[in-house]
C-alpha cells in the first residue's frame, strides 16, 4: 500500500504541473493550436476508453466479479460525472457577466476545473491501489486528457480578464485539488474490498468524459466536411490512444 501512496502522489503532482502548459501556447498561432489540440483530444478519447475497458474494468471484476453492484457503480460514475458537469454549466448560465464584473465566468471555470481535477486524482489513486501498471496507464490517459483541457482553461482565464501570471497561478492552484482526490481515494481504498468499486467508478467517469465531452467535440469540428484529412488523422490518433493502452497491458 505504501508503494501505491508514493506512485499516486508523484503522479498527481506531475498531472498538476501540466496546468502550466498554457504559457507555451502564447507563441503558437490559433489556427495551428486548434488543429494540434484536436489530435490531442482524439488520442485522449482513445486512451480514456482504452484505459476504462482494458485496465480498470478487468481489474475491478477480477476480485469482485461482474456483479450488479459493480455495474451499478459504473453507472454511478457516469451519472455523477453528468451531474457535476450540469451543476457547473448551470452556474455558468446563472452568473451575471458585465463590464463591471468580467471575471465571474472565469471563476466558475476554476471551480469546475477544481472538481474535475479532484476526480482525476481519485481515479489515479484508485488505479494504483489495483496495481502499479494500471496506475501508470491511467496516469498517461489523464495526462493526454489534461493537456487540451488545461490549454483551454488558460484561454478562458485570459478571456475573463486575468493577467497571464495570475491565470497560470490560479490554474495551478485548482490543479492541486488532484492531490486531495488522490488522498481521499487512498484513504477509502485502505478499507477491505473497496478498490474494485473505486475502479468501477473511475471507469464510469472515463467512459463519460470520452463519450460525451471529447468525441462530440471531434464531430463538431468536422461537421459538413465529410471524410476529410483531419477526420482521418483524428481516427488514427483515437486508435493510437487505444493501442497505447493495449501496449501498456503487454508491458505490464
Amino acid at each position: 500500500m505504501l508503494e501505491a501512496w508514493l506512485y499516486s502522489l508523484l503522479s498527481v503532482i506531475l498531472v498538476s504541473l501540466i496546468s502550466m502548459i498554457g504559457v507555451l501556447t502564447l507563441a503558437i498561432k490559433d489556427s495551428t493550436l486548434n488543429r494540434i489540440l484536436l489530435y490531442f483530444v482524439s488520442f485522449s478519447a482513445g486512451a480514456l476508453l482504452g484505459d476504462a475497458f482494458i485496465h480498470l474494468l478487468p481489474e475491478a471484476i477480477k476480485d469482485a466479479g461482474f456483479t450488479v453492484q459493480i455495474s451499478s457503480v459504473i453507472l454511478f460514475g457516469i451519472v455523477f460525472s453528468f451531474i457535476m458537469e450540469k451543476v457547473v454549466q448551470w452556474r455558468h448560465c446563472h452568473l451575471p457577466v458585465s463590464e463591471q464584473h468580467p471575471h465571474s465566468f472565469a471563476y466558475m471555470n476554476l471551480f469546475g476545473d477544481g472538481v474535475h481535477n479532484f476526480i482525476d486524482g481519485l481515479i489515479i489513486a484508485a488505479s494504483y491501489i489495483a496495481s502499479i501498471p494500471v496506475g501508470i496507464a491511467t496516469t498517461i490517459a489523464v495526462i493526454f486528457h489534461e493537456i487540451p483541457q488545461e490549454i483551454g482553461d488558460f484561454g478562458v482565464l485570459l478571456h475573463g480578464g486575468f493577467k497571464k501570471k495570475k491565470a497560470l497561478f490560479m490554474n495551478f492552484l485548482t490543479a492541486l485539488s488532484a492531490i486531495a482526490g488522490a488522498l481521499a481515494a487512498l484513504l477509502i481504498g485502505s478499507a477491505e474490498g473497496a478498490h474494485p468499486y473505486l475502479l468501477a467508478f473511475a471507469a464510469g467517469g472515463f467512459i463519460y468524459i470520452a463519450s460525451t465531452d471529447l468525441i462530440p467535440e471531434l464531430h463538431r469540428k468536422n461537421v459538413c466536411e465529410g471524410f476529410s484529412r483531419d477526420a482521418l488523422i483524428q481516427m488514427i490518433f483515437l486508435t493510437l490512444g487505444i493501442g497505447v493502452m493495449y501496449l501498456l497491458l503487454l508491458i505490464g
